[in-house]
């Protein structure tokens, strides 16, 4: 079995655990997994998600399955097996502030440090395996260094510490007192991009993969990209955008939190192509409307032989969470493999393909195609 932590119980972990349920009892067919169709050494089956913590009020304390039948109750049959896992209140550190949420952390009734020593206690006993990073996109920076995060820790500098990266420092932690243990983080706060964090997992013998989860028009976006260097035709601008009206589409309205959802975006365009063709790729907005169904929209224009030029456009509408979730089912039996396997940091070789900035630090935006092979090779498939 992986014994599972979800860190924020919203619209990707209510479908996450929901998803997992079904195919367990075998109601839908394990489609959007992109492994599924391999033999991997732990099955979709073996997945048990037995905690999941939050800081929206309305969360915390209930179970898996009142949370996931008020968020998508109306869409999807929720399994009541969720009805024995409850979330827990977690660490906060503004990640939900400016949003129309009452919010508490743990924080907030102790240190810092005393927050992340509780988490550690509380996944010694539940023997966590892999912990799950979705919680709401929030601004944050790199440390680049384990001495730079301990002083905020130590210090209590809540003004450059994230949720993220207490929750990551906790599962080092963990790993350093219990056991190596899976770090997947589907956010664009940099952690396996932060050379700090790599290198505290290194030491503490535990795994970190990310950042920011690639999902639907980034994907896309980056195989037209290669399909057109393949080809060398020479591509004089791209456009791709997305609106959508779920949370974290309302968490984007604000600059700060939309400036770090861009920059994991917006790196494949250089790498791919080996220049900096004019691009404008970002989320642009929230419509409430819209739901959790994203509008995506692409232009590409290239120059071809004899130097005419055409144009490729793309129109969408994409289930956002369900297509990240989909991927975290592979995320978390391949976290647990790289802890098998005993390497310690991150693994570029997963990162490529699943995450919009793969780490490490400086590493290449390749096209999923070019990603997935390197994945299956990895996988020794």
């Amino acid at each position: 079995m992986i014994r599972v932590a979800i860190l924020g119980q919203g619209m990707v972990a209510s479908h996450l655990a929901i998803g997992i349920e079904r195919i367990k009892q075998g109601e839908i067919e394990p489609y959007g997994v992109p492994l599924a169709r391999y033999k991997l050494p732990y099955r979709i089956e073996d997945i048990e998600i037995v905690v999941a913590y939050d800081v929206d009020s309305s969360k915390v304390d209930r179970s898996l399955y009142e949370v996931a039948r008020k968020l998508v109750g109306e869409t999807l049959p929720i399994p009541k097996t969720l009805k024995d896992v409850y979330v827990r209140e977690g660490i906060h550190l503004g990640s939900l502030k400016g949003l129309p949420f009452k919010a508490t952390g743990l924080e907030e009734k102790m240190s810092v440090r005393e927050a992340i020593s509780r988490l550690v206690d509380e996944w010694k006993e539940l023997d966590i395996d892999v912990v799950v990073n979705v919680i709401t996109t929030e601004y944050g920076r790199p440390f680049n260094t384990v001495e730079a995060l301990e002083k905020a820790i130590n210090e209590d500098n809540r003004e450059v510490l994230t949720a993220s990266h207490a929750y990551a420092y906790a599962l080092a932690m963990y790993s350093k007192e219990h056991r190596s243990a899976g770090f997947v983080n589907a956010i664009p706060t940099p952690l396996a991009n932060d050379e700090g964090v790599v290198e505290l997992y290194r030491k503490t013998g535990s795994i970190v993969l990310g950042d920011d989860g690639a999902t639907g028009a980034t994907p896309l976006t980056a195989d037209l990209l290669e399909h057109m260097a393949e080809r060398n035709r020479y591509v004089k601008f791209i456009v791709q955008f997305n609106i959508g009206g779920n949370t974290d589409f309302l968490a984007l309205a604000q600059p700060e939190r939309n400036l770090m959802k861009e920059h994991t975006k917006s790196r494949i365009v250089e790498d791919i192509l080996g220049y900096e063709a004019p691009h404008y790729i970002k989320p642009t907005g929230y419509l409430e409307p819209l739901g959790d169904k994203k509008f995506v929209a692409m232009h590409l224009e290239y120059i071809t032989f004899n130097g005419l030029q055409d144009e490729v456009y793309v129109l969408a509408r994409i289930n956002d969470s369900p297509a990240l979730a989909g991927k975290l089912v592979d995320l978390i039996r391949l976290a647990k493999i790289a802890v098998d396997r005993g390497l310690k940091g991150t693994v570029y070789e997963i990162n490529a393909f699943y995450m919009k900035k793969p780490g490490p630090s400086n590493s290449k935006a390749i096209s999923k195609i070019q990603a997935y092979n390197l994945l299956i090779k990895w996988l020794g498939q």
